[in-house]
C-alpha cells in the first residue's frame, strides 16, 4: 500500500519471497549476500530479467526485515544483478495492425468484443490490466475519452478515437440481454469479467487468423 504497487506485482514479489524462504530454512537474522546469491543461481532456469526482479522482491523483503530490527543491514545490497542485455522488441508494421484489427469475426457478439478490445488497445494505448478493468459507467464516448484505473490506482482520462469508440457501440449494443446491466465492458461468453490471461490469449488468436507468425502481446 506505501509503495502503491498493483496487485500483481504484489502477488509475484510475495511468490519469490515464499520460494526464498523454502529454500532457506535457518534464522533470518543470520542472513547473508552468499544465501541470496547462491538461491538465485539455483534458480538458473529462469531468465536473467526473471532474475532481476526476484533479486529486486528480496530487496524488498530484506529492507522491510531491516526497518522491523531483525537484520542489521540488507545482503541484497551487496548482491551484483545478473546483466540484462538489450533487446529489439517484436513490432508489428501498419499492414500488419490493420490485418490484426479487421481480423475477428463480426457476425457474433464474441468477435465483436474482440475487435473492441483490440480497437482500444491500440487506439487508447491501454494496459491489458486497465483494458481488463475498463467500466461501462466510465466510458464518455460523446465526448471522446475513457476513464481507467492504472498503476499505482491512479486514473487518468485517456482520448478515445472514432473508430474504436464505434467498435465499443457496436459490441455493447450486441451483448445477450442477460448481460445487458454487467459494467464491466469485456466479458466472457458466461457474462464474466474478460480476465487479462484471457485477453493475451485473445490477442495471440487474432493475431495467428490474420496470418501474423511474430510472438506479440497485448503491448505489442
Amino acid at each position: 500500500m506505501e509503495r502503491a504497487m498493483s496487485p500483481n506485482t504484489v502477488a509475484s514479489y510475495c511468490s519469490d519471497v515464499e520460494f526464498f524462504l523454502q529454500y532457506y530454512t535457518s534464522s533470518l537474522s543470520g542472513l547473508q549476500p552468499e544465501h541470496v546469491e547462491d538461491f538465485i543461481l539455483s534458480r538458473d532456469f529462469l531468465s536473467k530479467r526473471s532474475q532481476a526482479r526476484l533479486l529486486s522482491s528480496l530487496r524488498s523483503f530484506c529492507t522491510w526485515l531491516v526497518l522491523e530490527g531483525l537484520l542489521k543491514d540488507n545482503p541484497c545490497d551487496k548482491v551484483d544483478g545478473p546483466k540484462l542485455g538489450r533487446y529489439l522488441p517484436e513490432v508489428l508494421s501498419v499492414d500488419e495492425v490493420l490485418a490484426v484489427l479487421e481480423a475477428p469475426d463480426k457476425s457474433s457478439w464474441l468477435g465483436l468484443r474482440d475487435k473492441a478490445l483490440l480497437e482500444v488497445l491500440y487506439g487508447c494505448g491501454l494496459r491489458v490490466s486497465e483494458a481488463a478493468g475498463l467500466k461501462v459507467s466510465l466510458l464518455y464516448l460523446d465526448e471522446g475519452f475513457v476513464r481507467v484505473l492504472g498503476k499505482g490506482n491512479k486514473e487518468r482520462l485517456v482520448p478515445i478515437g472514432e473508430e474504436a469508440s464505434d467498435a465499443l457501440i457496436a459490441y455493447l449494443e450486441a451483448r445477450p440481454a442477460e448481460f445487458s446491466n454487467a459494467d464491466h465492458v469485456f466479458l466472457n461468453r458466461y457474462g464474466s469479467p474478460l480476465s487479462r490471461v484471457s485477453m493475451f490469449k485473445t490477442v495471440k488468436r487474432v493475431a495467428s487468423q490474420a496470418g501474423i507468425r511474430k510472438d506479440i502481446s497485448p503491448h505489442t
